[in-house]
């Protein structure tokens, strides 16, 4: 290939080709995400008392906010996953980066499936799950960069969004598996026994399912952008110290971006079936199948995001997405406390609108606002921040507010807000859409 070649374009790259990069990087980050998404689940339903029993006992509120903020812990870990995963795609390779951060995943999340209780071994019960919850935050801080890089950088220019999207959709598809899973153990054993054992079972699964993401990522090639770069490579030997004295404001503008779309998206994961059950009264598996299949809408509508905003451009549809997410923020909240199985699934399904077209969007627009050399560390770095001002501590906030007030309605405040901050961050960014990306600097602003 010669050096005057900027990116891939739909000529050059076979359709094969294009399927496994989509593919290995769709199933990787949905297996991640599962991973993730499966303590969250179980923070909300089962941890508080297996972990935290005394607390439990005496204060279940407090017991409860205290297990959301284990979710939250994970996040402060996220910026230092992004920082080396990132430092290191950007030198060795984003392939690399991505089957390290699949494994450390997958091990620590296995883990916590045979970790004894708070009643068998005491006050290192919480300590331990706090440790591997660490490093489920360092894995997640180093995978979406590699993942959204791998898809957008083997994209043609006028498809970068769509192929973006499919890193993207991981998120929904991760959230269906663990719900589902979560259900279908639900419905067939005792709440006794779910208790007692049966929580387990989710997280051993990850073992099954790091194989096979292992195996496709191993099978897609390493970026041919990464590629190009490698052949012309003149920079220093510390892009990490590149990014922050020449694209801080890249950094800060993709953290504000993502905050309103990770808090809400964080309720949906963490906090609304938990809502549902304990706070409304409502049967725990149908809670469970309806937000199941509200994950559906999700996934529809951040595919459909990405692909918009090859046409509509980046900016312009996560604007349509952060003003429905403002306006159905606290609307949906009525919805909800009808503890209506049919009405509760229709706030959520709504909002999945609002969720897609505010993160179909962003592998594309996060990987066209830095140059190649330090894209990695960039757009990892921003994404882990924006997670922690975002969905970090959103489920906690929600409990908080809601013990506070008494009022449902009023974390739909909460997260109106943060979509008129996130809505201000974006509309700052300049339309990136169809730029070069083996481009020594990238139009942001």
């Amino acid at each position: 290939m010669s050096s005057a070649v900027s990116e891939p374009t739909s000529t050059r790259r076979m359709p094969a080709e294009e399927r496994r990069v989509l593919a290995g990087t769709l199933v990787g980050t949905s297996i991640e995400w599962y991973d993730f998404f499966i303590y969250a689940q179980a923070a909300g339903l089962v941890l508080a008392p297996l972990f935290l029993a005394p607390i439990a006992e005496s204060n279940p509120g407090l017991a409860q906010v205290l297990s959301f903020a284990t979710i939250g812990i994970s996040f402060l870990f996220r910026p230092l996953g992004a920082i080396i995963a990132g430092h290191l795609g950007d030198k060795l390779g984003r392939k690399k980066m991505l089957v390290f951060t699949l494994i450390l995943m997958g091990l620590s999340t296995s883990l916590i499936g045979v970790l004894p209780t708070y009643a068998a071994i005491g006050v290192a019960a919480p300590i331990l799950l706090i440790a591997l919850r660490i490093l489920q935050g360092f894995s997640a801080g180093g995978e979406w960069g590699g993942a959204a890089l791998m898809a957008v950088e083997h994209a043609p220019r006028g498809r970068r969004g769509l192929f973006g999207a499919f890193p993207q959709i991981g998120v929904p598809v991760g959230m269906i598996l663990a719900t589902a899973t979560l259900w279908v153990l639900t419905t067939s054993m005792s709440p006794e026994a779910f208790l007692a054992w049966g929580w387990r079972i989710p997280f051993l699964l990850s073992i099954v399912l790091i194989g096979v993401g292992y195996l496709i990522r191993r099978a897609v090639d390493e970026s041919p952008i990464f590629e190009e770069l490698q052949r012309r490579r003149k920079e220093a030997s510390a892009p990490l110290g590149q990014l922050f004295r020449r694209n801080t404001k890249q950094v800060v503008l993709t953290a504000l971006i993502f905050i309103a779309n990770n808090a809400a998206g964080y309720l949906l994961i963490a906090f609304f079936a938990t809502y549902a059950v304990t706070g409304l009264g409502m049967e725990r598996p149908p809670v469970l199948l309806a937000t199941t299949l509200a994950s559906f809408g999700w996934l529809v509508f951040t595919l459909w995001g990405g692909h918009l905003s090859d046409r509509l451009g980046r900016v312009r549809t996560f604007q349509i997405g952060y003003v429905a997410l403002a306006v159905w923020a606290i609307p949906m909240w009525f919805l909800i406390d009808t503890a209506n199985i049919v009405w509760y699934f229709v706030a959520l399904f709504v909002m999945t609108f609002a969720l897609g077209l505010s993160y179909g969007p962003q592998a594309a627009l996060y990987a066209e606002m830095f140059p190649a050399n330090v894209r990695y560390s960039g757009v990892s770095i921003g994404y882990a921040l924006g997670a922690i001002l975002g969905g970090a501590f959103a489920p906690m906030i929600a409990e908080a507010l809601l013990n506070q007030f008494h009022a449902a309605w009023t974390i739909g405040v909460y997260i109106a807000v943060a979509a008129v901050v996130s809505l201000i961050a974006v509309s700052l960014v300049k339309e990136t859409k169809g730029v070069d990306l083996l481009a020594p600097s990238t139009p942001v602003s």
